[in-house]
């Protein structure tokens, strides 16, 4: 199946355009040109015939390719899978521009459609690859170079190798994908057309969320309290959604003789059970000295006996409270990346002069902020909804990130540029830390230090601790569904059994908090997604601890391990820097950095 971009960040953007200066929209002509343009007809036409003929020249015959012949059968594949993913790009892009748009939507339901009945000739590719002995593929990776460039991408497809089903199983799942891919569009839906009310305001779900951190208490009461009552009436859709959801996966991974509901995601990320189960170990463990302790300075920073969540994302008492424009934000991003390198500003400059940017919020827009990589023969491109505040121009340092990355990954071809999701938030996470580090630099006062330090530990918390507590409600989450359906009370109550374990003794929760769990998209649209976070950023913190030590050729080693996109494992990749991953003592440190950030705003207090 060919998966759509989707709203990868929890944080509070939101959008609007005036105020923030000239706003940029995409330009998807780069892709296509209109629904029933000449060239998406072309393609469609072409992709049906070529998908028919690949299935005809191959199937039952891979095993009597020499190395050329299977080469050529390689390549055709990369291409088919190129001009899939091209339609889809355009077709998803098209929809999250305004998701409450029918014929947007039915045209995004109807390519899909098309792509999966096309392409379910092409099943029996992956299957007869892993019904094929290692001696064979040796032999023919030692006769072609060219050929054994993409092992690694026959590496994750045999990694499946225990968990196939017969050909016929196989088949009928592919052509199943689309159901699953309508609930997903129903909570996008769902989500896009929610109203809320705040201060006799209609607002969209990203203005209500905007409004959790406004520097008036009372507004971000309302807000939290507006967002339960309307999560809390839609309560039942939503937990029908995770229902169908958790249990097909449930379905699927029990005829695949998966072990735990984690594993078919630790596979796609190339990534080892144990390391995840470490990360997630070392981050609980951790918890005290990271979010417990933040959050009791920030209770005291606001004068409050108990925090509410509320006041999770709340500004501080000393925040610089002006509003920062789209042409600031652009400069302060792209000068950190020049000061970083050079090349990195070149790449990421026709990002602002090309349309690969859509940053303004307007209605039925999607939540969030992603970046999307389209096909390595066009380019990716980058959703914000840009409010203009300073966590707005960090999370444009972080989504540029993932699109200077995804140029870079491009000359991977097809079938390699794609990283697994532990290695996709390096760059992002690097990104933002670059911009973050080079306006702490510039901070003139220990006031304006404070704030800064503070926005990044949160910035921190947010990415660590509270996508690992998403992870550990996602673990109970899908347990619990094999045991039998849930209620919308059950899932309310695994979501708060992780959420005062991570957040702390200085919160209180308020009724119809046990109903957040329902906006966050990546429960929907990627079970287990979240862990990359804490992944990625961890391992940034590692990466830019070698870097501070020894910046001496630190660039040229940056920008190979972009450049390798998803050719190599996370052990050869980190290997040029010193760093292992499968180290346990790696995660900590990673997390002490986050503590010594919070040790300087503890000292500040002293």
């Amino acid at each position: 199946m060919f998966q759509l971009p989707f709203p990868v960040r929890d944080a509070n953007v939101g959008g609007g355009a005036g105020e923030f200066g000239d706003l940029p929209e995409w330009d998807l002509s780069d892709l296509y040109t209109a629904e029933d343009a000449p060239e998406l007809i072309r393609d469609l036409a072409w992709l049906e015939e070529e998908c028919a003929n690949f299935a005809k020249d191959y199937e039952g015959k891979l095993a009597e390719l020499d190395a050329a012949g299977f080469l050529a059968c390689v390549l055709r594949n990369e291409k088919i899978n190129g001009i899939a993913g091209r339609i889809m790009s355009y077709a998803g892009l098209r929809y999250y521009q305004l998701t409450i748009d029918a014929g947007r939507a039915k045209f995004l339901s109807d390519m899909q459609e098309k792509i999966t009945n096309f392409t379910t000739p092409l099943v029996f590719f992956t299957l007869e690859l892993n019904r094929l002995d290692d001696g064979v593929l040796d032999g023919l990776f030692a006769e072609s170079a060219e050929l054994a460039r993409y092992k690694p991408v026959f590496d994750r497809i045999r990694a499946m190798k225990p968990y196939q089903l017969s050909d016929e199983l196989e088949k009928f799942l592919h052509d199943m994908g689309v159901v699953g891919d309508a609930w997903e569009r129903m909570f996008d839906e769902t989500i896009a057309g929610l109203e809320f009310e705040v201060d006799g305001e209609p607002l969209n779900i990203e203005g209500t969320l905007n409004l959790l951190t406004d520097e008036t208490r009372e507004t971000r009461e309302s807000a939290a309290r507006e967002l339960a009552d309307v999560f809390g009436s839609n309560i039942k859709t939503f937990a029908r959604v995770h229902n169908t959801q958790a249990k097909e996966k449930e379905i699927v991974d029990r005829w695949r003789g998966m072990p735990t509901a984690q594993t078919g995601r630790h596979l796609s990320n190339d990534v080892e059970a144990e390391v995840v189960e470490a990360l997630r170990d070392a981050v609980v463990k951790a918890y005290p000295k990271l979010s417990h302790r933040y959050y009791e300075l920030k209770r005291k920073w606001l004068g409050l006996d108990t925090l509410q969540v509320w006041d999770r994302n709340a500004p501080l008492p000393m925040e610089d409270k002006r509003i920062v424009g789209w042409d600031a934000a652009r400069e302060t991003v792209m000068s950190a990346y020049a000061g970083f390198d050079p090349r990195m500003a070149e790449i990421a400059e026709p990002f602002f002069t090309k349309g690969w940017i859509d940053a303004g919020v307007k209605p039925g827009k999607a939540p969030g902020a992603f970046a999307h990589p389209t096909v390595t023969d066009v380019h990716p491109y980058v959703m914000l909804n840009y409010l203009g505040k300073p966590r707005d121009v960090m999370t444009l340092a972080h989504e540029l990130g993932h699109g200077v990355h995804q140029v870079l990954a491009a000359e991977q071809g097809e079938m390699l540029s794609s990283t697994p999701l532990t290695l996709a938030e390096t760059a992002s996470v690097f990104g933002e830390m670059l911009t973050f580090r080079k306006m702490l630099s510039e901070a003139k006062t220990d006031a304006q230090r404070r704030v800064m330090l503070a926005g990044k530990v949160e910035d921190m918390i947010n990415t660590v601790v509270r996508q690992i507590a998403f992870y550990d409600f996602e673990c109970k989450l899908h347990a619990a569904r094999r045991e039998g359906e849930l209620t919308p009370e059950d899932i309310g109550a695994l979501w708060m059994s992780v959420q005062g374990e991570s957040l702390g003794p200085a919160f209180e929760f308020m009724e119809g908090y046990e109903h957040f769990w329902a906006y966050i998209p990546h429960f929907v649209h990627s079970p287990f997604y979240v862990y990359a976070y804490a992944f990625g950023d961890g391992l940034v913190n590692a990466l830019y601890a070698v870097y501070e030590e020894n910046p001496e050729g630190f660039q040229d080693k940056y920008f190979d391990m972009l450049k390798a996109g998803g050719s190599m494992h996370h052990t050869a990749l980190l290997a040029p820097f010193g760093l292992d991953a499968t180290d346990p003592t790696f995660w900590d440190k990673g997390l002490s950095m986050i503590s010594g950030f919070i040790d300087e705003l503890e000292a500040m207090e002293a």
